[in-house]
C-alpha cells in the first residue's frame, strides 16, 4: 500500500495542554494500529524543547482511507492542530526492507 505523511501543527499558546491531557490515549492509539503506522513523532520549535506538531507516517489504501484514520486520532478528536496537511509519500532514503 502507499504511503501518506500527516503533518500536524498545535494550536499556540494551548496546544501544550491540550497535548499533555490526550498524549496516553493518542500513543495507545498509535500503538493500536500495529503496522499501518510506519513511523511517528512529535515535532518541535528552534529551541529544541517545545514541541510544536507531530509527523505520522500511515500505510493505508489511498488519501481517503488516511484523512479517515486521521480523525480517529485524540489529538484530532481533542481539536490539538491548527492545521494538518496529508499527502502521498515516497520513502526512498533508508526504507524499511
Amino acid at each position: 500500500m502507499p504511503l501518506y505523511a500527516l503533518y500536524g501543527l498545535d494550536h499556540r499558546p494551548e496546544g501544550v495542554a491540550i497535548r499533555a491531557a490526550n498524549r496516553p490515549a493518542h500513543l495507545e492509539w498509535l500503538k493500536s494500529l500495529g503496522d499501518e503506522i510506519k513511523l511517528a513523532g512529535p515535532l518541535f520549535c528552534e529551541d529544541g524543547e517545545t514541541i510544536a506538531g507531530s509527523l505520522v507516517v500511515m500505510d493505508v489504501a489511498d488519501l481517503e482511507a488516511a484523512h479517515e484514520l486521521a480523525t480517529h486520532d485524540p489529538y484530532h478528536k481533542a481539536g490539538l492542530f491548527a492545521s494538518v496537511d496529508i499527502r502521498l509519500f515516497n520513502w526512498v532514503v533508508n526504507p524499511p526492507e
